[in-house]
């Protein structure tokens, strides 16, 4: 029987055609994986981009929140002024009021920020006058210019002023009409009620600042969306505060979807409608932050990654040893010699040369933009230093400024009182005394003082004290003569004293008595202000307050100034310390480090 031979139907094709044939079998299935895979791309890209924007959406928010609590710490500073503290309503003649309001006007309209692109954040302050004690100055349905002072009573209370005075200084933001050129033009304000620091529940007015959806639009502004990508900022009725394409006060239709997947951080995202929306809402703050995305504009790069893929996968085929080679050579090495710096490298470390200083392509940018990213951190480290130096300076001039009134009113009140209870007769002592008072407290600009200046400056306060309350207290001075020059920050026994005075010793007559003892202790300088006063005193309360001052003492704020001052110059092993003085009464306990004056501090 004949063998039967069976011919391969590859032989009976020309070498092209197999080739062909095998072309086609080796690419058809690397199309027929891009479309499957670019449809479920698709997919997933939907989804990706979708939790990307969502954390996006949550650093926006921040990035939002961070512009308006600049605003609020503004309006705290504002608040805090003790100009706008005495607008309150009071008893003042009509000349003094005049003056009040005008240094005030100025005031508030030195605080507007300017905003890029033209206007700026306006600061108005609306000031409760109900006795209309400020009819000379302009109302609230006026024109209104660029940030001021303006009153209103009972009857011409604004809409909003009571919700803001009902959140008990907490800010909120809110669209208001009649501000601008004309009374009809749309604002978004934020509103924050000014409540009296001296009366407790009493209030002072109302302060707002205009323009906030400027503001907050250049913020919007600066997260990139795909082509008509757009950004809202609505309150929970979902009307529009801030947006980059919709204009105030629209009400934004959001899909209802969206409100029912809102997850426990307030997150929620929905695709309906050829559209990807993204809302983050802040029940506390009354706010969502919504992005809105066409799938159109998302799927139109995406198609344009297919044709690349493709393309790609095409050349890949032809030149993928070539191009490895290459890539290996031009692109791996430098990347790796990269990955090794940043390994090894550490904040503060001096930076190498740079590898890719000669090229222009993305890994020279990459390399250099690195290696840039270590000079700056470098100097980082060393502009920190320096902010720190110079913010401490700057809190302890601060320190000095507001101690320095609170001592010269006491002393004109001391002089005021002796001059209209005796006449002239010791007001030339008197003022003679406050002269070296002043001196020594202003000290040519120096902080650290000596020992003995400080006793000098002390010595000049008591004697006022002592004729203002007609010799009714004695004073014992206890001084070591070792510890004379050692520096002591300025203007840190008269708080002291006068704590003992007013609190301890004031209405004894002859039986009270301080005693001011200084001592040296090694290398340790100790500094006690004792009284023997009969009223007593809860130490465990009264320590508390030097650290953590209430705002509602004056001699709590003036020790807890001096108490500040030490830690800031000697650290925090160093302060005041309140105690019982045996046998009754209260003693201030100052432990400081010996540094002995040569005309500078060591």
């Amino acid at each position: 029987m004949p063998k039967r031979i069976f011919h391969n139907p590859l032989t009976r094709m020309k070498v092209n055609q197999q080739l062909i044939l095998l072309f086609v079998i080796l690419v058809g299935p690397v199309f027929i994986l891009n479309w499957y895979a670019n449809t479920k791309t698709e997919q997933i890209l939907k989804k990706l981009v979708t939790n990307a924007y969502i954390e996006l959406n949550k650093q926006n928010h921040l990035l939002l929140n961070r512009d308006i609590d600049t605003i609020h710490r503004v309006m705290t500073t504002i608040i805090q002024n003790p100009q706008v503290q005495q607008m309150q309503a009071s008893q003042e003649d009509a000349l003094d009021r005049v003056k009040l309001y005008e240094t005030t006007d100025k005031l508030i309209s030195t605080f507007s920020m300017g905003l890029s692109g033209g206007g700026a954040n306006y600061y108005y302050l609306f000031v409760y006058d109900p006795l209309n004690q400020y009819d000379f100055a302009p109302v609230s349905n006026s024109l209104y210019k660029s940030g001021g002072v303006y009153f209103y009573s009972d009857r011409s209370k604004p809409s909003w002023a009571d919700d803001a005075i009902s959140r008990k200084g907490r800010g909120y933001l809110k669209i208001i009409d009649g501000f601008g050129l004309t009374s009809e033009s749309k604002t978004l304000a934020y509103i924050r009620a000014v409540n009296s620091a001296t009366s407790g529940r009493a209030i002072v007015g109302v302060l707002i600042a205009t323009n906030m959806e400027k503001r907050l639009v250049q913020s919007l502004q600066t997260v990139s969306l795909p082509d008509n990508g757009e950004i809202y900022l609505t309150d929970s009725n979902n009307v529009v505060l801030a947006s980059t394409h919709s204009s105030l006060g629209e009400t934004l239709a959001l899909p209802a979807a969206l409100g029912a997947k809102v997850d426990n951080d307030g997150m929620a995202s929905v695709i309906e409608a050829g559209f990807i929306y993204v809302m983050q809402a802040s029940p506390e703050l009354n706010q969502k932050l919504v992005y809105r995305i066409s799938t159109e504009a998302l799927l139109k790069q995406q198609n344009e990654v297919k044709r690349a893929i493709q393309w790609i996968s095409i050349a890949y085929s032809l030149f993928a040893i070539v191009v490895m080679a290459y890539f290996w050579r031009s692109l791996l090495t430098p990347l790796q010699r990269l990955a090794g710096f940043v390994r090894s490298y550490e904040p503060g470390r001096r930076v190498p040369e740079q590898d890719g200083a000669k090229r222009n392509d993305e890994v020279g940018v990459l390399i250099h933009s690195v290696h840039h990213l270590a000079h700056r951190l470098n100097s980082l480290i060393e502009e920190r230093y320096v902010m720190d130096i110079k913010q401490k300076e700057s809190q302890l001039r601060l320190l000095y400024q507001q101690i320095n009134p609170h001592l010269l009113y006491n002393t004109l009140e001391s002089i005021y009182w002796k001059s209209t209870l005796e006449g002239n007769s010791d007001s030339a002592e008197m003022i003679k005394e406050l002269s070296k008072l002043m001196r020594i407290s202003l000290s040519r600009g120096r902080e650290l003082i000596t020992l003995q200046e400080e006793l000098e400056h002390a010595t000049a306060y008591t004697n006022l004290q002592l004729k203002r309350y007609e010799y009714e207290f004695r004073v014992r001075w206890d001084v070591d003569p070792e510890a004379a020059d050692a520096l002591i920050p300025k203007i840190t026994l008269q708080p002291l004293i006068e704590n003992a005075i007013q609190h301890g010793v004031r209405n004894m007559g002859e039986d009270g008595l301080i005693v001011v003892n200084v001592r040296r202790e090694g290398d340790r300088v100790i500094v006690e202000v004792a009284d023997n006063g009969y009223q007593k005193v809860d130490f465990e309360w009264l320590n508390r307050i030097v650290r953590e001052p209430s705002g509602e003492s004056a001699t709590g704020y003036g020790i807890h100034n001096v108490y500040e001052r030490i830690q800031l110059h000697y650290g925090p092993e160093y302060g005041i310390f309140y105690s019982g003085t045996p046998g009754g009464g209260t003693t201030a306990t100052i432990a400081l480090p010996y540094q002995a004056s040569d005309g500078q501090a060591e």
